[in-house]
């Protein structure tokens, strides 16, 4: 299962950097590929569902994409939150962490993923990988621009 560990500076105090993050129907303001009108859930504890629709657009306003849904399986405002993956095609651990810094806050973003298709999905995770982490790391980028205009913010 491989681990996926990623950061973002974020101009904003933790609380409200934890706000932007559990806002989860806006995810698809800031993360790549993710329609806003794909994105369901407005978990705020323990136990709570979200899911969202990663992919590209279609005519007609559809998607080609695969659905993530997740559980919420650890609640600690405004530090962090963890999920597991439920869906048929992602599975594994998440872990949204915000760490204070002078001036802001640092954004932590952990996967575990369970690789689809056994075997073949272990070959083909380096080819992929380059790829997946490039997107993560273009949101992450997103969501500290998004998550920095949320109402409160202070700027030095």
């Amino acid at each position: 299962m491989p681990e996926l560990v990623l950061t973002v500076d974020v101009d904003a105090p933790p609380e409200q950097v934890f706000a932007a993050l559990v806002d989860w129907t806006t995810q698809g303001e800031w993360m790549l590929l993710t329609d806003v009108r794909t994105v369901s859930g407005d978990a705020q504890g323990v136990g709570g569902q979200i899911a969202a629709t990663t992919g590209i657009p279609l005519p007609g306003g559809r998607r080609l994409g695969v659905l993530d849904t997740m559980t919420i399986t650890s609640w600690d405002p405004p530090h962090a939150v963890d999920v597991v993956h439920t869906g048929r095609i992602v599975k594994g651990t998440g872990s949204f962490q915000v760490r204070e810094r002078s001036g802001g806050s640092t954004f932590v973003w952990v996967e575990n993923l369970d690789l689809p298709l056994g075997a073949l999905g272990r070959l083909g995770w380096p080819l992929v990988k380059p790829g997946f982490v490039a997107g993560v790391r273009l949101s992450l980028k997103r969501f500290a621009r998004y998550a920095e205009s949320r109402p409160g913010t202070t700027r030095p």
